[in-house]
């Protein structure tokens, strides 16, 4: 099974290779381009064969591991984890959909709820402290803050289920969540609930599609890009807005 990992490793990048080397597309295309695509396929594929060898040496207990790191800021992507887990450790030993669907879903959400924990300790413990500190630094002044804080009262727990639902914002949720003290009881509730969803999702998907499971991958890959698009309008709003706030109060002083 972990042969026909790396011979699918090997094929994409000898592909990536000729391309490289040919210089009429060469002359086409822009090098910097092609170059951040290998990168990112090569880094991709080396987690697979490293999640390979981890799923096959001590079965769930890798996918609980790897769940958990990625829920404490550390992007490894789910959408290759949970259906690799899927095919490797359902599928590929005669287990059924549903095995698939409950292992999954409680092995990745179990290990998503302890990441998430830690993160949100570390924004409540670290990150709040030093952003009432030196937030005025980053452009968060005191109110700010507060909203935030009111924020998480109403609305933390959709806020943990509906964020363990999308691509990056599942990461990284978890940390603002700890910053603006959102419940934390309620909080892991939610997410465990959110995760079971997703990463149960995703492990039926790994079994459906069998040693095909990257063609799944590249289903949901695209829909990183509105999401990241996304954030990246509500961050350049939020500069914008205190930048012109800023500017107004010191006409008015």
């Amino acid at each position: 099974m972990a042969g026909c990992v790396c011979q699918q490793g090997r094929v994409s990048q000898a592909k990536i290779g000729y391309n490289l080397s040919w210089p009429a597309a060469n002359a086409m295309v822009d090098h910097s381009f092609i170059w951040e695509k290998y990168m990112s396929i090569a880094v991709e594929q080396a987690i697979v064969e490293f999640l390979t060898n981890l799923f096959q040496t001590i079965g769930w207990g890798g996918v609980f591991g790897i769940m958990a790191l990625e829920s404490a800021n550390i992007p490894i992507p789910s959408e290759v984890t949970m259906p690799l887990s899927g095919w490797l450790l359902v599928q590929a030993r005669g287990g059924t959909a549903l095995q698939a669907i409950l292992q999954g879903g409680f092995w990745g959400a179990l290990g998503c709820t302890v990441g998430s924990l830690l993160s949100y300790l570390l924004g409540a413990w670290g990150g709040r402290p030093l952003l009432d500190k030196y937030g005025k630094f980053l452009m968060l002044r005191a109110d700010d803050l507060e909203k935030a804080d009111g924020w998480f009262e109403r609305w933390g727990e959709w806020a943990a289920f509906l964020s363990r639902l999308l691509p990056i914002v599942r990461t990284f949720i978890s940390f603002p969540a700890g910053i603006g003290h959102a419940r934390i009881r309620p909080f892991l509730i939610y997410t465990f609930l959110g995760s079971f969803i997703w990463c149960g999702g995703l492990a039926y998907g790994g079994f459906l599609f069998g040693s095909q499971w990257e063609e799944l991958r590249a289903i949901i890959r695209p829909f990183d890009i509105p999401i990241a698009i996304a954030i990246l309008a509500a961050l350049g709003y939020y500069i914008y807005h205190h930048v012109r706030h800023g500017s107004s109060s010191g006409r008015e002083d």
